[in-house]
Parts: C-alpha cells; structure tokens; sequence
C-alpha cells in the first residue's frame, strides 16, 4: 500500500523527536505530531527548568559561605518573578531549537491532537494521514490521588509558574520530583514540610544514600515526615490550605506539591481503536524492540515505563530509527549501568547497583564508604558532609556500584559511569592518580573497606 508517511511519530519530547529526525536522516518520509510544547516534559516541565530553579535556590548557600572567604554583601533579596520570567525565556529558546532542528531535518510538523483512527492511520486537526509506522511517545503526566481537596493541590507542572514564592509549603511524595522540589522550595526561603508515606524516601536508591540525604535535609532545616498519609486538604477562609493527615494532625501551608507519581499520557489518543495493550499500571506494553500488539504500531520514553529518563528516551528514539530504517545498524539499547542524578540540595549522583541490589544478586561484596566535609565547606559554618561510596564484588574485584551524594554529584559520576561501564575493578581505581585537591579524588583514595 502506498502511504502519505513512513512514519508518523506523536509526541514531540525527547524521545519521539529523536526518532524522528535520524529516521528523516536516514531517508524516510516523516510527520511528527505535538499538541503541546515541542521538547516534551524534559524542556518544559521538567529536567531543565528544574535545574535553573536548583542552581536559583542554592545561592542562598553561597551567600550565606561567601563570608568566610572574606566577602561581605547587603542582605540579598531574592525574586521569584524574575526568575521565572528568565526561565521562560529560555525555555521557548529551548523550544524554538527544537523547532528548528525538525523543520531543518525534513520532519513534517503538525500542531494539534493527534487521534488514532487505525493501525496505519492518524487523524489531526480534521485531516487524516496514513504511515507505513506510528510512534506513540506521549510521555507521562503527574497525577494527584483521589482524596478531598485534592482540587487545591499543584503537580509540578504548575509549581514551575507560580506566580509568586509561598511562604509554607507542604510537599507530598518520595521520589526524586519530590526531595527536588523541597530542596528549591527550602533554598529559595519557603518554610517546607515533605510528608511520605514510607519508613524513608528515595525507594530504590542505596540505603547509605537514602539516609544520609535525610540527615543533610533535616540539618538545614527540611521538616520531613515519614510513614504521614494526607487524607483531604480543606481551604479556609484566609486561603490557608489545610492538611489533615492519616494520623489527626493537620498542617497549614500556602501550597501543597503532590510529586507522588505520573501516569501514561494517552488520553483521547484512539488506542482503543488498535490492539495495543496496557500494563495494570497503564502503561502501554511493548516487546523488547518497542513493538506493540499492533504490528505497525511503536512505542517508547516515558509512556511505556521502562526507565523514565530522557537520556533512555533519546537512546530508543535512535534505536527505532535505526531498527525501522537502518537496520544493519540497529542494536537494542543496554539499560544496565544508566546514571542517573537527583537534584536534590545536596545533589546525589549514582551509576550501577546498590548495596542491596548487589547483595540479593548474589554477589559476595566489599563496601568502601568515606563521609567527609568538602573543602570548600572549611571556612564556613556550614557543616554540610558529602557522601562517596563503592560497592565492589569481593570476588572479580569488579565496581558494581559508584554513589554520591554532595556538591555537583552528577558532573563527577558521569565520569565514572565510563570507567564502569568499561568493566573497571577496585585496582583500576586504586591506580588511578586524583586531582588534588577535589572531592571527585576520593573515589579513587577509598583503600579501607567498611565493617
């Protein structure tokens, strides 16, 4: 049959922009459709406003340190409103890249909803176009459960244009979305209160990590609350929003964040119309080559649920490219040792298997742990400690696990996600000369492993 389209990719984020532009490169007739913001949830809503709103609440820290290196400043004043407006400046800088990187590559771009209408065709803005493939990459959007009041609460969609800083916020969840949004909240002023309803945060993350981010958090005045439920949220007359939790208590805030989960965006998408399946959390369900249970159609990024991470979303978009239009060069994405980095303040950073997860993988191990005051902190009150940690299998003598949890966590396991990935082992470490004098050094000095 001949086709308007090769492929026909819906969603304009990460993963399906990706897709379509090196399927476009590799000669295919594309259409890429967007009934939002082009870039997706990571440029808008997410990884990269966020961090603007990270580096924005850690100046309260440099200026509080500036002192014991001998500068001194009037008490400075911080705006929300400016820096909101700069971040939306930059954001549709961001979206005018994407833009052009599609229209340069030859995607066809449409603007609007796009609704499957069958396996090969797709309906948008009242024209119909038929593609050899469809893409769905959605994403995912956050939800807040169903209890009282929950109509008084925000996601993060909606905490990234506040129009003005609240004074309380209560933030609910125990993910990295949330341990985020408390720590820019904290640093930019806000008295924060972070509810969860779990023994401690950061399920998944390694048990040393977890807990030495509760002890920074706590220490710089984070009011955190563990095994705490919300049950309804009342507004009163003065605008205070009140939660009452599970227990009894109430809490008074001038916000409430739920960062407590995201679901798969496929709303009013047609899917109904195919044999794509769901899985119980629905999420659409795909083979290890991102196919569904309709043949000619794909998925992939955040709305299957994999791994949720744009870095993984622009990794399957280049494989369908590749898979559906280069296949000699197509190979499956490896999903093992994925970094990944929590903005939370102080920043964590991590690549590979935690203690657990090694321990339960049967692995015999040797932990090396060190817990240190940065230099950077010595001349200041601040009593701020970092957190460096391997975990080695006492057997091959290879790093299964690198985390950190301190000051620009991320830029230092990037590295050594390399050197893991590269199948490094505690000796290669132990050879490898520091940069002295810096924190990332520490990871190759760790000689005495812990009890």
């Amino acid at each position: 049959m001949n086709y308007d389209y090769d492929l026909y990719a819906i969603g304009a984020g990460s993963g399906g922009v990706r897709a379509a532009r090196f399927a476009a490169g590799f000669g295919a007739r594309v259409a890429i459709a967007e009934s939002r913001y082009l870039g997706g949830t990571c440029v808008n809503v997410g990884c990269v406003p966020k961090k603007l709103l990270v580096y924005g609440a850690h100046y309260a820290e440099d200026f509080e340190q500036a002192g014991g290196f001998g500068w001194s400043a009037d008490a400075p004043r911080f705006s929300w409103p400016t820096l909101i407006a700069n971040k939306n400046r930059e954001i549709e800088r961001l979206n005018g890249i994407y833009r052009n990187l599609l229209v340069n590559s030859g995607v066809a771009l449409h603007e609007g909803h796009a609704r499957i209408v069958d396996p090969h065709t797709v309906q948008i803005n009242g024209q119909r176009h038929t593609a050899e493939h469809i893409l769905v990459a959605t994403g995912s959007w956050p939800f807040v459960p169903e209890i009282p009041g929950r109509e008084y609460a925000i996601t993060s969609n909606e905490a990234f244009f506040l129009k003005d800083l609240p004074r309380r916020v209560v933030v609910v969840g125990g993910g990295y979305i949330a341990v985020e949004f408390a720590s820019i909240f904290h640093g930019m002023g806000a008295q924060v209160t972070q509810l969860y309803r779990g023994e401690l945060f950061l399920r998944g993350f390694d048990s040393s990590v977890r807990e030495h981010l509760r002890d920074e958090l706590a220490k710089k005045g984070v009011t955190l609350r563990f095994n705490s439920n919300p049950v309804r949220i009342d507004k009163l007359a003065d605008g205070t929003l009140r939660v009452m939790l599970q227990d009894g208590t109430a809490l008074d805030a001038d916000c409430v964040l739920y960062a407590t989960g995201r679901r798969a965006m496929v709303d009013g998408l047609g899917l109904e119309n195919t044999r794509v399946g769901f899985d119980q959390s629905g999420f659409i369900e795909t083979d290890d080559d991102y196919r569904t249970a309709e043949p000619s159609i794909l998925a992939l990024g955040d709305v299957i649920n994999r791994v949720p991470l744009t870095p993984v979303a622009l990794a399957e978009g280049m494989a369908v490219a590749r898979q559906l239009f280069r296949p000699e060069e197509y190979r499956r994405v490896d999903y093992s040792l994925i970094p990944t980095a929590v903005f939370s303040l102080p920043n964590i950073g991590t690549v590979g298997m935690t203690q657990e997860q090694a321990r339960a993988a049967g692995h015999e191990l040797k932990i090396f742990e060190s817990r240190f005051r940065p230099m950077k902190l010595t001349l200041t009150e601040s009593q701020e400690k970092t957190l460096m940690k391997l975990v080695v299998d006492a057997r091959t003598d290879r790093v299964l696990g690198c985390h950190m949890v301190g000051p620009e966590a991320g830029e230092i396991i990037q590295g050594l996600a390399v050197a893991l990935k590269a199948g490094a082992t505690k000796r290669v470490f132990d050879e490898t000369l520091g940069i002295h004098p810096t924190a990332a050094e520490e990871f190759v000095t760790l000689r005495t492993p812990v009890a």
